[in-house]
């Protein structure tokens, strides 16, 4: 068991965790900027399975996404690492916050400034929107395109829910595997 590894994962998580605005999609982010660019520890089509298994697991995404990316790196113990150290600190900041709470809801300045928060959060879920789809342009998944353009039309114009969206999805590239398995 490689432990350098193993604590580069933890602070690496940590701090991402740490610093995270906006929810699991801009920890994704992070996480396939520190795991696939600087570390080279898994590359960017794996990145794109583990977060696809993170956002089909019910919960939380920043947490799946951690266990994927846990589990894909140090099996069983980078899991319980990579867990601990992404829950770890939004429980120690919301126990402090929960603390004051009256205080810090009635602060004008820290109501501006989550507002403000709120614009970059959009930009960076923007990002990685264009991080998760370039891929598929770049390799020509029309079928995939065309699926999350009907995916996206089903749920904003038909509010068809989102689990029957997801169920469908996995039937669909069920049917795709198995297609591309009879045609070899």
């Amino acid at each position: 068991m490689d432990t350098k590894k193993l604590w580069k994962m933890f602070t690496s998580m940590f701090y991402l965790s740490a610093c995270t605005f906006g929810g699991g999609y801009v920890i994704v982010s992070l996480m396939r900027d520190v795991f696939v660019k600087k570390y080279h520890w898994i590359d960017d089509e794996e990145m794109l399975d583990l977060v696809a298994i993170a956002q089909s697991s019910p919960g939380a995404i920043a947490v799946n996404g951690a266990i994927v990316v846990g589990y894909k790196l140090s099996g069983i113990v980078g899991v319980a690492v990579a867990l601990v150290a992404t829950i770890l600190p939004p429980f120690l900041i919301l126990s402090i916050v929960s603390l004051v709470y009256d205080a810090f809801i009635a602060n004008v300045w820290i109501r501006w400034l989550l507002e403000g928060m709120q614009a970059g959060v959009v930009a960076i879920i923007l990002s990685v929107c264009l991080d998760m789809g370039i891929p598929y342009i770049k390799h020509k998944k029309y079928v995939s395109m065309l699926c999350f353009g009907i995916a996206l039309c089903a749920n904003s114009i038909f509010h068809i829910p989102v689990v029957w969206i997801i169920l469908c999805g996995m039937v669909f590239a069920c049917l795709e595997v198995i297609f591309q398995r009879t045609k070899k």
